[in-house]
């Protein structure tokens, strides 16, 4: 952690990939890059500041939830938060060829925990749902959190019936919440 601060202290509260170069990549998409610090941080580093404002900003207001990675400190342009060592949905489904009961109700849990810390986006895609190696959940990408508002899932709709699974998943609802599924059964999915 100590090599964040040096780094950010010497580059005026800013991190750049090149300056990550001895740390492993997990991941890189149009906001920025994530690279393992530890064996349980990691850091974010964003192209944009204003996208970093905005998911620390979720972040802060979430750390309350156990849904939510942990908060360890940010700059102006990063954030270091809580690796989550795990799959995710997608490649869960791929992998397991299932979607049962308990992982239904996790990510019931989930969206009622968005709700509760009052994000006004309650949706997410399969890609950035997290399952721990207790299978705890956990959400990442956070930057719509409140710029956004959906209270129904249709991302998390979408992405299951691309992979076969809205189906199976409805039919959990259905017997959890009949009559969140009678809400949810309304809604067209593409």
């Amino acid at each position: 952690m100590n090599d964040i601060n040096k780094i950010a202290a010497k580059n005026n509260g800013k991190i750049t990939i090149q300056d990550l170069s001895g740390f492993t990549m997990l991941g890189k998409g149009a906001d920025g890059s994530v690279f393992q610090l530890t064996p349980v941080k990691c850091v974010k580093v964003f192209v944009n500041e204003e996208t970093q404002k905005r998911e620390l900003n979720a972040l802060q207001i979430g750390q309350s939830s156990s849904v939510i990675p942990r908060l360890y400190e940010y700059g102006s342009n990063y954030i270091v938060m809580e690796l989550v060592n795990g799959g995710n949905l997608k490649a869960y489904l791929k992998k397991e060829k299932q979607l049962p009961k308990p992982i239904v109700l996790k990510i019931l849990f989930m969206l009622e925990e968005l709700k509760r810390i009052g994000f006004t986006r309650l949706d997410t895609e399969v890609r950035h749902i997290f399952f721990n190696e207790l299978e705890e959940i956990k959400v990442i990408d956070h930057k719509r959190a409140f710029t956004t508002n959906r209270s129904v899932p249709t991302k998390l709709f979408t992405g299951l019936k691309k992979l076969g699974y809205l189906e199976e998943f409805l039919s959990h609802v259905k017997e959890i919440n009949p009559s969140l599924y009678r809400e949810w059964k309304k809604i067209e999915i593409k």
